[in-house]
């Protein structure tokens, strides 16, 4: 397995150097892992004192990963435009094609990062929990072509639900609601 992104000594979560040594296959237990990835991101976040979501791999050919390390950071950079997915994509910098890519977040994407999947033409989008802020914007997906596999893992779910009860002020501006 080979890593293209930058900073690859940096600060990142153990489950990231369990991927260096594995030969990953597809699959139902991959999608797993790599949500682990997505969810060490999302706590990451969390620490930051943002928003708990983790977009954190883009993997390529089943194996490869090109992104990591994406995860939002709306407040930390006070850029409403950072959100987890988009962080992920400009991490992985231009890597000319996306067709043969998966991008794994903690929650379904918004219409922004909807829409940053369907203009580069990833073909699937594989999510961890909480699919219901955005539910329109995974029919848009569908409808687009774009493969949607909804994990709907409880802790991830939870996660979000106690930071949207801790911080609804937030929340509400993250996804346009104010």
């Amino acid at each position: 397995m080979r890593f293209i992104a930058a900073g690859e000594d940096s600060l990142y979560p153990p489950v990231l150097s369990t991927l260096r040594v594995m030969r990953v296959t597809s699959g139902g237990d991959d999608d797993r892992l790599y949500m682990q990835a997505a969810t060490e991101e999302a706590k990451l976040s969390l620490n930051e004192g943002g928003i708990p979501i983790g977009g954190a791999v883009l993997v390529r050919d089943g194996g490869v990963i090109l992104s990591r390390g994406g995860h939002n950071r709306r407040v930390q950079d006070d850029d409403p435009l950072m959100h987890a997915e988009i962080n992920c994509i400009r991490n992985a910098g231009r890597i000319g094609r996306y067709g043969n890519t998966v991008l794994y977040s903690t929650l379904m994407p918004c219409y922004l990062c909807a829409g940053a999947v369907v203009q580069f033409g990833i073909p699937k989008v594989v999510v961890g929990g909480e699919s219901a802020s955005f539910a329109g914007a995974e029919d848009f997906l569908r409808e687009k072509g774009v493969r949607v596999v909804d994990l709907n893992l409880p802790g991830l779910t939870e996660m979000m639900a106690g930071y949207i009860e801790r911080h609804a002020d937030i929340w509400n501006e993250d996804i346009g609601a104010l």
